[in-house]
């Protein structure tokens, strides 16, 4: 029971990203394949990657990841910034153009912690709260995204 209802909310979570990058009404140029959402939804989650972290997490090649990353920045959904420290490399940033064109599925988290709270105690919360925490900090190491 547990492992079908952790299922079923994950899957409702990606299924409202999916019906919001194929039901977006923006002009042929700017729309981006749901390959382009996977990279940008990658970029966003690790949290101004360089190219070759981007890469090797998305088991790309670097000239793939390149190639990938130039056409998320031709569309503008993409900044590359040079680093400081490192003027050949170069961090990737989510722009506001992604989030207000594809990024409304983190509304739709929003919409629902605040479901949460108007259905639960607040002590009810609170351990949720720890539950999910435990299980981000502890149960996934494998999976690392910036805080």
């Amino acid at each position: 029971m547990l492992e079908k209802n952790f299922s079923d909310i994950y899957t409702k979570f990606k299924m409202s990203l999916y019906s919001k990058v194929f039901n977006q009404d923006i002009k042929v140029e700017d729309a981006l394949s749901a390959m382009e959402v996977l990279c940008v939804e990658l970029i966003y989650a690790m949290g101004r990657p360089t190219i070759n972290e981007f890469a090797s997490f998305a088991q790309l090649s670097p000239p793939n990841a390149a190639y990938k990353v130039g056409s998320l920045v031709k569309k503008g959904y993409v900044n590359k910034v040079r680093s400081e420290q490192d003027k050949r490399e170069y961090y990737l940033e989510v722009t506001d153009k992604y989030m207000q064109t594809y990024g409304v599925t983190y509304d739709y988290i929003g919409t629902v912690m605040k479901r949460i709270r108007q259905r639960f105690s607040p002590e009810q919360v609170a351990e949720l709260e720890d539950i999910l925490g435990i299980i981000d900090d502890e149960l996934m190491p494998e999976v690392k995204i910036q805080e």
